[in-house]
Formats: C-alpha cells, structure tokens, sequence
C-alpha cells in the first residue's frame, strides 16, 4: 500500500498548494503558463483557453506553477525576458506585479495547505467532539518519572517550565518532545502549590508496525475523560490550537536534531512519507485523512523556511525588496538562488538515503 497511500497523500495535497498560488495569481491577472503536478518529463496534459498547459509529470515529489516572467518552475525572476517586450507583452508578467500581489501570491501556496489541516482538524472536532480532560493525576505507570519525583495521585499539574496547563493533553504534549530532560512541574496539592524537578524517562516505542520514536514520559495516566460535542465557532478555534501544536513539535524537534539532542535518523523523506502513508492508509480512512493533514502542515512549514527557491525564500527576497526599496542585484539573487537549490538538493539526497538505509531490508 507504499505507492498508494503516497501518491493519495501527496497528489492531493501538492495540488492544493499549487492551486493555491495559481488562483491568487489569476485573481491578480498574472498569467500561468504551466501548471504541473510532478517534475520532469510530462506524462499527460491539455493546454486551456488561456494558454497554461496543464500536465501530470514523471516525477511525483512535487509540483510547480510557472507564471509569465518566471525563468523557470522556481519562479526566479528572468529580468532579460522583460527588457525588449512592449507595455502589452509585459501584460501579465509576475515580475510587473506589485510587491505586495506577489508575496500574496507566493504565501498563497502554504496558506491553502494550512487552511486544508485546519479543516480536516475542525471537521474531526465537529464528528467526534472534543475530550474533557482533567490536569490531575490518576493514577501511575508501573515505572513512573513523576512518581520517582514525589508526585503524587490527584496532584492537579498546573504548569511545566512556566507553562501553564488546561488540560491532560497539555502534559503529554510538553512530556513527549523532551526525552531524558528535567522539567519543572508545577502542582497544587490540596491548598499547597509545589514545584517538583522530574526527569522524564527515555522511550522507545514501537507501534504496530515496527516504526520506532524516541519519546519523553512522566508516567502517569489521567482521570477518565468526558467527550463533548462543539460548534462550529469552536472546532476551527480547538483545529486552530492543535494546528499551532503540531508547528511547534516541528520546531523543537528541528532544534533538537540542531543540537545533537535528537539523531538525524529521525529526519525522514519521500520513502518514509511512502512507508508512513500504506501504514496509515491500512487503518482507516479517519487515520489516513489526520496523516494527511499532518503532512498538509509540513510542507506549508518548510515551504516557508527562508530557504532560495522555497517560498519562505521569495518571501524573504521581497521583504528585503520592501525595505531597501529596490529589489535585490540580479548577481546577488542568482546566487542565492543557486545556493539554494543546492541546499535543497543536498538535504532530498541525505533524507533519501536515510529512508533507504533505515527500511527493514536494510536491518533498519
């Protein structure tokens, strides 16, 4: 189920992207004039009524939409193709757009990816309600982190590090991201509030299918839950929240790997995204459909990373152009954009690799 869950995942959500940054630009009158799902050789397409060929190509690990003006599919800037055109033929052109028509129309892409996570969040929200969860202790693991550190059963935890909790899920998402650190955990204990040092424990978990996670534990279990059903006001508020969680899991974890705190194994790319997506697909389409939305907010997060020839790259061209005034020299553009893709590059092959040396026939 590799290659169909991979392509039911990435065909929909690279479309979407790309939707995302051709429609604005049409609302704005640039013209398209390719519109790809894929790279490389063109498999199948049609050319529309206003030029822009439409096509499925080779290569399934992405997507692009080259507008007038663009020198290539990463939308760098051709400043010779305009010099010799008339006022007419530079009709169009994304680069005559207006600097602010053109970072809508760049951020447009990520920004459909987000709004697709929220809207699966919220419609999740809206099916199942939300869990009601207690921040009071239950009760304890066989080998618990908290209890080794004096917590004890119906301890109400108020905060971690400063951070304040609402509720159980809280705790385990500030646990999870922080395997074998201390944490300072706030309680209240009947009218005493105490503030406890507890070093999480160091888990590897194994699911059902092999695939391992390095994670943090306290050790301790919630009080049983209430399910609540929401309205709509508040399941885009509640997909909201989860949304800006999951970013920033993303962020620690990237820090972490920064840091040495987290193997590079962990990284993972277009085979483990395969591997991931049959397994998930295996499940149920309610599991498949939350995998996809995770996925949805990671490629909106490193297509915003400040990174030539990525989005968050063009971005930061034009918040520079904004500041100065004037667009950045041709030279210093070229050059960037080269490093850029050579970065990118770079990091496909490496998370490639590690895909490849971390599957079972390799003793992975």
């Amino acid at each position: 189920m590799w290659p169909v869950g991979f392509l039911l995942v990435l065909g929909p959500l690279v479309t979407v992207h790309e939707l995302g940054h051709y429609l604005v630009g049409r609302w704005f009158g640039v013209k398209a004039e390719a519109f790809s799902v894929g790279f490389g050789k063109e498999i199948a397409g049609f050319t529309d009524r206003h030029g822009t060929r439409w096509k499925l190509s080779a290569l399934p690990l992405g997507g692009y939409v080259q507008f007038k003006g663009d020198m290539n599919p990463a939308s760098i800037p051709d400043p010779e193709a305009l010099k010799n055109l008339s006022e007419e033929e530079r009709d169009g052109s994304f680069q005559q757009a207006s600097l602010w028509k053109r970072a809508l129309i760049v951020f447009a892409g990520p920004a459909t990816n987000i709004i697709v996570t929220v809207a699966i969040f919220a419609s999740f929200n809206l099916i199942y309600g939300k869990l009601e969860t207690s921040n009071a202790i239950g009760a304890f693991a066989e080998v618990s982190a908290a209890r080794e550190a004096g917590l004890k059963v119906d301890d109400k935890i108020v905060a971690i590090d400063g951070e304040a909790i609402n509720g159980f899920e809280d705790i385990a998402g500030r646990a999870l991201m922080f395997p074998g650190e201390t944490l300072q955990i706030d309680v209240e204990r009947g009218d005493e509030r105490l503030s406890v040092p507890v070093t999480l424990a160091d888990v590897v978990e194994t699911d059902q299918f092999g695939n391992e996670s390095r994670v943090g534990r306290l050790g301790i279990a919630a009080k049983p839950p209430e399910r609540l059903s929401v309205g709509p006001v508040e399941a885009v508020t509640l997909a909201g929240t989860q949304s800006w969680n999951l970013v920033t899991m993303m962020v620690t974890g990237i820090k972490q790997i920064l840091t040495g705190d987290r193997s590079v194994r962990e990284l993972g790319g277009p085979i483990k995204i395969a591997k991931f997506s049959g397994e998930q697909l295996s499940l149920g389409w309610p599991t498949f459909i939350a995998f996809a939305a995770m996925i949805s907010l990671n490629l909106a997060f490193i297509n915003l990373l400040p990174i030539p020839a990525l989005d968050g790259g063009h971005l930061a061209f034009y918040a520079a152009e904004a500041i100065r005034r004037k667009p950045v020299g041709p030279q210093g553009t070229e050059w960037a954009y080269r490093i850029g893709v050579g970065m990118v590059l770079v990091l496909m092959v490496f998370v490639t690799v590690n895909d490849v040396i971390s599957l079972p026939f390799f003793g992975g």
